[in-house]
């Protein structure tokens, strides 16, 4: 059984990657037709981590009217004119019943693919059925995912339905509340805006915001914390929030880079490197002269750096050293969010670890 998350794409193959003869029999290689876009459109899904699966209901295969031999030989050339593209299906499910047989396997009944079911776990925030169908639509309810329909005569049909999809891929909300606190984070990796923070913390605040523009990514926080007993609750229900968001947006982590920045502001000097292994642990260095700064207290400086990379699951090693304590921290908050901007950014078509998971 597979164990980790995998983001599916459930896929129809008439109508859907190729065309629908008006006879509804995809029976010679004369009839395959490509949908436009879809080579290059199934290909950055793969590359952003996508394993593709195809359902498809062939009415009749097998009978008089729909030769298997027919069928095969148009069917492997399409796989094949795929392959050639460096795109595969991970599995490929077939149903040849028609509707009045009442089996349990054509679409939208979910029987074909039980066994599949059992032997992946699949994320089900960034899974979807792709088909031309109303069954399909249907066969996505059954499995609780989110069904997108696809019009193949449409103009850009596939680019504009990867695009839907990427644009939520690395994206996630975590809601946390404790006695002490009542926060939500939302964060956005593939893109810069909207950027607020409100912790009731104003230089904490300004930290943070520092943080998402030198991630160029967007980060939402509204915290409301027992700022009347201590700080302490807010700054680290905030780290365990934000670096949990970051975890569950990178997902299954592929094709990211691992990275270290060394940042200067002034006569402040912050020198991070960040791993995102799996497997948390955080090293700081780096002393204060003062207990405050503005009306965030700076012993939580290194605590908000730990409960981070805690829930992030990420290997962190933090030097700082300067003059002026608020340069110092800065330095380490925009030091932290080039690394992450680095981190996180998809440049290869594979999880970075000989392991194959982190």
């Amino acid at each position: 059984m597979n164990s980790d998350n995998q983001k599916i794409i459930f896929l129809d193959r008439d109508g859907t990657i190729i065309f629908e003869p008006e006879d509804f029999q995809v029976d010679s290689i004369a009839k395959v037709q490509l949908v436009p876009e879809v080579i290059s459109s199934l290909s950055r899904l793969i590359d952003h981590g996508y394993v593709l699966v195809m359902v498809t209901n062939q009415d009749g295969l097998g009978s008089n009217s729909f030769p298997e031999t027919q069928f095969t030989e148009a069917h492997e050339y399409v796989l094949e004119l795929f392959k050639s593209q460096g795109i595969e299906f991970k599995d490929i499910f077939i149903c040849p019943h028609f509707e009045t047989d009442n089996c349990d396997c054509r679409k939208p009944a979910t029987g074909l693919i039980t066994e599949f079911l059992v032997q992946n776990n699949i994320d089900p925030q960034r899974s979807y059925v792709i088909g031309d169908r109303d069954t399909d639509m249907e066969f996505s309810k059954r499995l609780k995912l989110q069904g997108i329909k696809i019009d193949p005569y449409a103009k850009q049909p596939w680019s504009s339905i990867v695009d839907e999809i990427l644009s939520v891929d690395r994206k996630a909300k975590v809601v946390r509340q404790t006695n002490e606190t009542q926060i939500s984070v939302e964060v956005n990796l593939e893109v810069s805006a909207p950027v607020s923070i409100s912790t009731g913390i104003g230089f904490f605040d300004h930290m943070l915001e520092q943080l998402a523009k030198h991630s160029n990514t967007s980060i939402i926080i509204e915290c409301n914390g027992d700022l009347g007993v201590d700080e302490h609750h807010t700054v680290e229900d905030v780290a365990l929030s934000l670096g949990q968001a970051f975890s569950v947006a990178l997902s299954n982590k592929f094709g990211i880079n691992r990275y270290a920045f060394t940042l200067p502001m002034d006569e402040s000097l912050a020198k991070m490197a960040l791993d995102l292994s799996g497997r948390p642990f955080c090293s700081f260095e780096g002393k204060f002269d003062r207990d405050q700064v503005g009306d965030f207290p700076v012993e939580l400086v290194s605590h908000f750096f730990q409960s981070f990379s805690q829930s992030l699951n990420a290997t962190l090693h933090v030097s700082v050293s300067g003059e002026n304590n608020h340069h110092m921290i800065e330095a380490c908050f925009k030091t932290m969010g080039r690394v992450l901007k680095e981190a996180i950014k998809i440049s290869d078509d594979t999880v970075p670890s000989t392991k194959g998971v982190l």
